[in-house]
């Protein structure tokens, strides 16, 4: 009977795979990807993130007919990078690779960021494209959100926060300690290890269907980038406070020299208004900051869970949770 540190020795790769609607381009992934892979022994884990199509049916029947498939059911929708760590927490290769599901990221490149991994004893390898095949507003959006986690979390200036990459086991192993409810995969990342790199790979058109990420959910991974790993947004909030409180002070000892001073009686409500919308959406805003930490450290302290599963198939067995 092999153990399971000898399965572990056996796995070269794990791929997670984080699902949501992607019916129309999962089968011919599967495809491509066992084809990729097929020098290497390795295993395939798709995590559905309670998909509304017939994802989870096609990652069933994808299960029964692959030995080296597994899927894994969430019950309820929990986001990508809830549905990631479920993934990692259940990956047994050497080195785990995380990628889309819509062959953008292309299988074949995963040998390239394997061996610049291996090659260089590099903890995680990043995939840099030349160009990416998205939306205006979403490259501006990865853009302002690199030059942000540059200051937040320290990462390097060259290096592009991709989606596609590939992680030593033992990183993993650190990764999966997190247990908050908010996980940010890329800035975990590197509080965890320094040692990274990328290499230059090519982002494809996506193969069918369109893509899942809207606005909503990029400003939601954003605000996961702000306030889950530095409290520099508190001392800006903190010093924007500071500053608006001097200049109402100093307008005010204005208002008032003027008062005694001169005939000068402010006119209409004009200023009034500018000053109080101006005054009143500073803190506004940096209460919305300090609430976005209080409320994450309360469902911290209440050990809300990242994610629940209701099944994972393999080939031999279906088991419920």
């Amino acid at each position: 009977m092999i153990d399971r540190a000898e399965v572990v020795r056996m796995i070269s790769l794990s791929i997670v795979i984080p699902v949501y609607n992607s019916e129309d381009c999962i089968y011919e992934f599967h495809r491509i990807l066992k084809h990729a892979l097929k020098s290497y022994s390795y295993e395939i884990i798709f995590v559905d993130d309670q998909s509304t199509d017939s994802s989870w049916n096609n990652i069933v029947k994808i299960s029964k007919g692959d030995d080296n498939v597994k899927g894994i059911n969430l019950r309820k929708n929990s986001g990508q990078d809830n549905a990631i760590m479920a993934g990692l927490r259940h990956s047994r290769g050497e080195y785990v690779v995380i990628m889309d599901d819509d062959l953008q990221h292309s299988p074949y490149d995963i040998e390239k960021l394997y061996n610049a991994c291996r090659e260089g004893d590099h903890d995680i390898c990043f995939a840099n494209f030349k160009s990416i095949n998205q939306k205006l507003w979403k490259n501006i959006g990865s853009w302002f959100n690199g030059k942000i986690a540059e200051i937040l979390i320290a990462k390097p200036k060259n290096i592009y926060l991709s989606p596609f990459k590939i992680i030593k086991k033992e990183i993993v192993d650190e990764l999966v300690l997190y247990d908050g409810k908010y996980p940010y995969i890329d800035g975990l990342i590197l509080t965890i290890t320094d040692n990274i790199t990328q290499t230059t790979l090519t982002h494809h058109k996506r193969y069918r269907g369109k893509g899942n990420y809207n606005l909503i959910r990029s400003i939601k991974v954003f605000m996961r980038l702000m306030t889950s790993f530095s409290v520099i947004p508190l001392r800006i909030a903190s010093f924007t406070g500071f500053i608006i409180a001097a200049l109402g002070f100093l307008i005010g000892c204005i208002y008032i020299f003027k008062y005694f001073t001169t005939d000068f009686i402010p006119e209409g409500w004009t200023t009034l208004v500018i000053i109080n919308l101006f005054l009143g959406g500073s803190i506004l805003l940096s209460l919305g900051i300090i609430g976005e930490y209080i409320g994450r450290s309360y469902l911290k302290l209440n050990r809300k869970q990242q994610y629940t599963i209701k099944e994972i198939v393999t080939k031999e067995e279906k088991e419920c949770i």
